[in-house]
């Protein structure tokens, strides 16, 4: 199995928030206010950017936008690849998806395998009016047509490189590195 050495440093913590400010502010202006959005966040780091995309919200509006949490584990279609007992998360939607604009949330997107299998999962719950896709990086490579509505940085990258996004609740801080594959 490769192992990975850091490349580069490609956002630091005040980047990070720049970008997720921006975001908010991108997200307000496509749908024209907050009225009817709800953020949810894919499992693992899409639900901490969720919950800080959802505070920019509230700075700049004034409004509280409710956040989710996705679990897509048995949505995969890698789910053998994950062993013969996976952990399966909660789902927490705080309200309907009926008829709502919702934000789906994530650190990375690559192949847009993960962005199916949230879809997949999100229309289990309901039938949103919109479903929008935001995620911190963009670094191509993708396998399915599938794109970002919002998008905080592309990153052009090799395969053989790899995006590690931090984020302090989860990591101990923020900050999003290149990986370069090491066999």
């Amino acid at each position: 199995m490769s192992q990975l050495k850091e490349k580069a440093k490609i956002m630091s913590a005040d980047d990070m928030r720049r970008a997720l400010a921006r975001l908010a502010h991108e997200i307000l202006e496509r749908n024209q206010g907050a009225d009817n959005l709800m953020l949810v966040g894919i499992r693992r780091r899409g639900i901490p950017l969720a919950k800080r995309l959802a505070q920019a919200i509230q700075s700049i509006e004034g409004v509280q936008v409710p956040v989710g949490e996705l679990d897509i584990t048995l949505y995969r279609d890698d789910l053998s690849a994950l062993g013969p007992n996976p952990i399966v998360h909660q789902t927490i939607i705080p309200k309907r998806v009926d008829d709502a604009i919702i934000v789906l949330v994530d650190d990375v997107v690559y192949t847009g395998r993960t962005v199916r299998a949230a879809l997949d999962a999100l229309f289990d719950l309901g039938r949103p009016r919109a479903v929008q896709l935001c995620v911190l990086i963009d670094r191509g490579h993708r396998e399915l047509p599938i794109r970002p509505d919002f998008t905080g940085k592309n990153v052009p990258t090799s395969k053989k490189e790899v995006i590690e996004v931090h984020v302090e609740e989860i990591d101990g801080e923020d900050a999003v590195y290149i990986m370069e594959k090491v066999d």
